[in-house]
C-alpha cells in the first residue's frame, strides 16, 4: 500500500512539474538527493561498522553477559510470562543493551530473534502474546544513553555541536520508556 502511495506522489509531482515548466528542477532535485543519500549512507556505514565492532568486542570480553545478568531481574519483572533461562530473554537483553547504547541497527536482529522466541512460547499463534506486546512497546520507546545515529546525522550535516542532543535524548527516552512500561503494565492488569 505504501508503495502505491509513494508512487502516486512521485507521479503527481512529475506531472505538476511538467505542466508548470519545472521538470528540470525535479531532475536536479533527484540527482542532488541521490548524491546526498550516498554520502549519508557511507557515513552511517562507517559509524555502524565501528559500533557493531565495539559491541562484538564487548560481547567477547564478557561485557554483554555481565550487562545481561544485571538486567535479568528487571526483565523478569517486565516479562513474567517468559520462563527462566529461555533464549528469548537473552535476545531481549541484547536488544535492550543495543538500544540503550544508541545502536538501533544492532538492536534490530536481536529484536527479531526475540520476537521469534516469544512466538514459540505463544499459545495463540494468530495473535500477539502479552510478552510480545510488552516487548514491542518497550522496544519502540527505546531508552538511549547516546543516540549514535542522530549524532552521525548531525555531524554529516555540519552541526556546530552534534552531541548536544545527548542530554535531551536521555530525558526524552527515559520519559517515553517509563510511559511505555506503565502502559504495558496497565494493559496487563486490565486483561
Amino acid at each position: 500500500m505504501l508503495n502505491y502511495l509513494w508512487g502516486a506522489m512521485i507521479f503527481i509531482g512529475i506531472l505538476i512539474a511538467a505542466f508548470t515548466g519545472r521538470l528540470a528542477d525535479v531532475t536536479n532535485g533527484a540527482v542532488s538527493s541521490a548524491k546526498e543519500a550516498v554520502a549519508v549512507s557511507i557515513t552511517m556505514l562507517g559509524v555502524m561498522s565501528m559500533w557493531t565492532g565495539i559491541m562484538r568486542i564487548g560481547e567477547r570480553a564478557g561485557v554483554m553477559a555481565a550487562m545481561t545478568k544485571r538486567l535479568r531481574p528487571f526483565l523478569k519483572w517486565l516479562f513474567p510470562d517468559v520462563p527462566e533461562g529461555h533464549r528469548a530473554m537473552d535476545h531481549i537483553a541484547a536488544n535492550v543493551i543495543a538500544n540503550f547504547l544508541g545502536l538501533g541497527w544492532a538492536a534490530t536482529p536481536a529484536g527479531l530473534m526475540a520476537m521469534e522466541e516469544l512466538q514459540s512460547l505463544n499459545k495463540h499463534k494468530d495473535r500477539a502474546s502479552r510478552a510480545m506486546c510488552m516487548f514491542m512497546i518497550f522496544n519502540m520507546s527505546s531508552l538511549q544513553l547516546v543516540s549514535i545515529n542522530i549524532i552521525a546525522y548531525r555531524t554529516q550535516y555540519n552541526s556546530a555541536n552534534p552531541s548536544e542532543i545527548i542530554g535531551p535524548g536521555i530525558i526524552t527516552t527515559l520519559v517515553s520508556t517509563a510511559a511505555a512500561i506503565a502502559f504495558g503494565k496497565l494493559m496487563e492488569a486490565i486483561e
